[in-house]
């Protein structure tokens, strides 16, 4: 908040914010706020705050906060004990998920040792002189993504570790890294019938549903248009450089002035300054303990589910094993292996001494201060207002009660609605848990199944484009994490995008109300997605063309150095 007018803009907003309580604890007739549209006033709050200040860690206390306050009926004490969860089941001691944040400190840890030891370098190295263009590197680095589908979690931060030096060879801003690896994490995850995300959706479908659980799962995924779409706007802009919004900046200043980052943050300060390591290091010193990490994780998650449980039901059942997994416990797992594992390999090759590699495990967890602090107070705003809070849900289910005279036109409100409570709350399984029992009362299971489908897709969709764009999501954090990219600058730079894709997505799901059609509706959404991406491209090459003759000129003589 260095400008003076930002300055003014927040104590405006922090203003409005004690009137709004005022008159909310003047107005109540002593029943409180839970289930009501206060429910829903403290992450806006957080995300008001957030986009004003530009500071992320006083906003999510602030929201907090309100929302601690409101859960009391502004009993003081009451408040401290409701942020802090002493005794209570909100609050941050039962919002924090210590088994993530263990994952998240082992993989700091990882990619630092594989820093020290030269495999990034090596990575860089290779991939500078094997990915030749701008677009071969987003394009690679979507690839990994769709193929690290397993979790939302390992996928954001095993693609940052793995395509940052490749991406920073070809002068791709950070922002826009930090997009590509959001775009195929939540997305990719809720497409895949074997992921972490499948079993949670599907654990949402009511008992009664004539069917497995799983194929009711299947059946959203060719409706699913926003994580289609969000895909297919990944390739299309990458192909052709399409770049419009605050992303426009960051990639100008990324390949112009050299400027990976635009602002002055840096939040993962010397991070960055890979380490040639020893002479000896390849590629392999970098793939294989990601190879190792992604199988040890794969094994974690499915004895979670009970894969080697002899009195499980999952019982040497990979599929049903995956579904029933627990990802925080499993990732843990997985990773507390790999680590010590990439530890030995790097002594047994020589590559680092014994001493040199534990100065990696302080340096880890300081690069993860920043996204864990983040991902604590976002947990906990979530919890303050989901079920045991000041359920947002109870609130929607009022408001949703009346809609199912809209019949054909349903999906596309639900979608709305979907997309807004998981924008307000920052997170797509809360959201889908509070849309999937809503959608299959509206839908009649026997007469509308193909309606259904659409419904449950359009909520899938909606929670993950919520998610997505939201400043408080965990996935959206974890994705600035990967990426080392300052929080609020990939927020800024990925609204613009989600909302392109939103949109179409919105009209698509009209469309797909009105003709139920698989085959038909996906020809239309992609069409309708590419198309809207040409205009865009005209529109703006015509309005910053002296920016564009520029970032072709940078991007010439890089490629013909």
């Amino acid at each position: 908040m260095e400008k003076k007018s930002t300055k003014i803009a927040y104590f405006i907003a922090l203003a409005v914010v004690i009137v709004a309580l005022v008159i909310a604890k003047v107005t109540n007739d002593g029943s409180g706020f839970v289930a009501t549209g206060w429910a829903l006033f403290p992450p806006v709050v957080a995300i008001a705050l957030a986009l004003i200040s530009k500071e992320v860690y006083s906003s999510l206390f602030l929201g907090c906060l309100v929302g601690a306050l409101l859960l009391a009926d502004f009993s003081p004490w009451q408040t401290v004990v409701n942020f802090i969860g002493a005794g209570e089941s909100v609050g941050m001691i039962n919002a924090i998920d210590i088994s993530i944040l263990i994952f998240l400190v082992i993989l700091g840890i990882m990619v630092d040792l594989m820093n020290k030891a030269g495999g990034s370098a090596a990575f860089g190295r290779w991939a500078s002189k094997s990915v030749k263009t701008r677009s071969g590197a987003q394009l690679m680095t979507m690839l990994l993504g769709v193929l690290i589908f397993i979790d939302d979690y390992f996928n954001c931060l095993t693609v940052g570790a793995v395509m940052r030096p490749v991406t920073e060879s070809h002068k791709i801003s950070r922002a826009k890294l930090a997009y590509v690896i959001d775009a195929t994490a939540a997305p990719v995850c809720m497409l895949a019938p074997v992921s972490s995300w499948a079993a949670a959706v599907a654990s949402y479908v009511p008992d009664g549903f004539p069917g497995s659980r799983i194929s009711m799962f299947l059946s959203q995924i060719p409706f699913n248009y926003y994580c289609i779409l969000t895909l297919v706007m990944v390739i299309v802009t990458s192909v052709l450089n399409i770049d419009y919004g605050p992303m426009l900046k960051h990639e100008y200043n990324a390949q112009v002035k050299d400027d990976l980052f635009t602002t002055p943050e840096r939040p993962f300060a010397g991070a960055d300054d890979y380490e040639e390591g020893d002479k000896r290091s390849s590629v392999l010193d970098l793939l294989l303990p990601v190879i190792v990490l992604i199988a040890l994780c794969i094994v974690g998650l499915i004895w979670t589910g009970g894969m080697w449980d002899t009195e499980s039901d999952n019982y040497h059942n990979f599929v049903m094993s995956f579904s029933d997994a627990t990802a925080g416990t499993g990732l843990c797992l997985g990773s507390i292996v790999a680590i010590v594992v990439t530890f030995i390999y790097y002594w047994l090759r020589g590559l680092i001494s014994f001493n040199k590699s534990m100065e990696s495990i302080p340096n880890g967890f300081i690069q993860m201060i920043s996204p864990i602090l983040i991902l604590c107070f976002a947990w906990t705003l979530c919890g303050l207002c989901r079920d045991d809070g000041l359920q947002v849900g109870a609130f929607v289910e009022g408001v949703m009660a009346n809609t199912g005279s809209l019949a054909k036109f349903l999906p596309a409100v639900i979608f709305i609605v979907a997309c807004f409570i998981g924008f307000a709350t920052g997170t797509s399984w809360g959201t889908i848990g509070i849309m999937v029992p809503l959608v299959c009362a509206v839908f009649d299971w026997n007469s509308q199944i193909t309606l259904l489908s659409i419904g449950l897709a359009a909520s899938c969709a909606g929670g993950v484009c919520g998610d997505h764009l939201s400043p408080i999501s965990d996935t959206t954090i974890m994705a600035s994490a990967g990426a080392h990219c300052f929080h609020l600058n990939h927020v800024a730079t990925q609204i613009p995008y989600g909302v392109t894709v939103a949109a179409v997505s919105f009209v698509s799901f009209i469309i797909a109300g009105l003709l139920q059609n698989v085959v038909i509706c996906m020809i239309i959404a992609v069409v309708l997605m590419i198309a809207t991406l040409l205009v865009i491209r005209v529109v703006v090459g015509k309005k910053h063309a002296g920016i564009f003759a520029e970032m072709a000129a940078a991007d010439k003589a890089l490629y013909n150095k």
